[in-house]
């Protein structure tokens, strides 16, 4: 049978369109600095200035990365973390950012440490479509991803912890006379805007004094001073490593006694409790969503065992007490895992998909029953933390 010129074209079309059905769809072109054999990070860190505690959490994540590259890379690929030193200053953070974009050509940035330093950068970040995974701040404003979809935080919410920290004096203290010393940026007013969440309508009457201090300021021997001429019976300490110890240690040396809320960020034994005196710190309360490997507890546990061989190997100047080398190995190991699930489409687009879309998955360093789990609406990646309080040695967990 000879066929017609118009069937002949109408078939031709049809196995034109049949081979490319079935054919696999392209991946997405990667970014710069993704290789056959690389993989480009960059970060900034507060190595020095007056939140230069937290520089420990770049050095934790730099060796975790190193052990990665040692066992193969990611998928092949070794990564190549740049990092550089910002001060905790957010003008400087923006000439290392647009650096590491601009100059350095990273794929994607991780980690970067800061509230008010995050802040900063978010407009530029996200004008560029970079990817920001895992940003080191817990501030609301980075749950974001209607107007910034390239800001992607991990840690709890700090007004979702200051809400807990709130439901807790209401249940133990109800009669609490509360005083709140808090950062005076957006870090700080998350925690005064959860206490107000939690609380509700009695905040008003509960909370007796509320005073801030600067990231600059030498000591806040004065601000203390007015939380207990308040009368409060109960101090929220929403404060950085270096002035939460200040404030610990002016507390003790007041011989005052409230009850102390310690934030997150400012609660770890070392260097905070240590730097106030461990016999200054007994009873401080605070939230806590990773391991503490110096509770004897965890000394069987998987994780924690995996944890303390890459301590040996690859940090041995590390301080198990010191929550910043936890925290950077939890990072680390997130940002490897969406880079693994990334698989060879590491485009910048895919990455973000793959980090937004984590569903109930575990790390080596978080609390039992604290999982990650993301979406592209909802970019809180933790949402839940247990409350601890220090005996004088280590912290002990105190209820759900």
């Amino acid at each position: 049978m000879r066929l017609g010129h118009e069937t002949i074209l109408r078939l031709t079309f049809a196995a034109v369109a049949i081979s490319l059905a079935a054919a696999p769809a392209a991946l997405a072109e990667n970014p710069p600095g993704v290789t056959a054999k690389e993989i480009k990070i960059g970060q900034s860190q507060p190595f020095s200035g007056p939140a230069s505690a937290y520089g420990t959490i770049g050095r934790a994540e730099a060796a975790y990365f190193a052990m990665v590259n040692d066992q193969g890379g990611i998928n092949g690929r070794r990564i190549n973390l740049i990092q550089y030193d910002d001060g905790y200053s957010p003008p400087k953070t923006v000439e290392v950012i647009r650096k590491l974009v601009e100059e350095d050509q990273v794929a994607y940035l991780f980690q970067t440490i800061g509230t008010a330093p995050n802040t900063a950068i978010r407009k530029y970040t996200n004008q560029k479509k970079i990817p920001n995974i895992w940003m080191g701040s817990g501030a609301s404003i980075f749950v974001d991803p209607e107007h910034y979809p390239w800001s992607l935080p991990f840690q709890p919410s700090y007004r979702v912890e200051g809400a807990m920290y709130a439901r807790y004096i209401l249940k133990h203290r109800p009669n609490a006379k509360i005083g709140i010393i808090y950062q005076n940026d957006d870090l700080g007013r998350d925690y005064v805007a959860g206490m107000r969440d939690g609380l509700g309508d009695s905040f008003e009457k509960m909370v007796v004094k509320n005073v801030s201090y600067e990231i600059t300021d030498p000591t806040i021997d004065s601000q203390v001073l007015e939380l207990k001429a308040s009368g409060a019976d109960v101090v929220i300490n929403a404060a950085t490593p270096k002035f939460s110890s200040m404030i610990i240690r002016k507390i003790a040396d007041l011989d005052w006694h409230p009850m102390q809320i310690a934030n997150s960020n400012g609660s770890s034994v070392r260097p905070v409790l240590s730097t106030a005196g461990f016999d200054k710190s007994i009873g401080v309360i605070t939230g806590f969503y990773l391991k503490d490997v110096t509770d004897p507890q965890w000394d069987n546990d998987a994780g924690v065992r995996t944890f303390q061989a890459w301590r040996a190997k690859y940090a041995p100047e590390s301080d198990p007490a010191d929550l910043s080398w936890t925290y950077g190995y939890n990072m680390a190991q997130a940002m490897a895992y969406v880079l693994k699930q990334a698989g060879e489409d590491l485009s910048r687009e895919n990455v973000m998909k793959v980090a937004t879309s984590i569903h109930g998955v575990s790390f080596d360093m978080l609390l039992p029953g604290i999982v990650v789990d993301t979406s592209p609406t909802d970019y809180r990646a933790v949402k839940f933390m247990r409350m601890f309080q220090f005996d004088g040695k280590k912290y002990q967990l105190m209820e759900p």
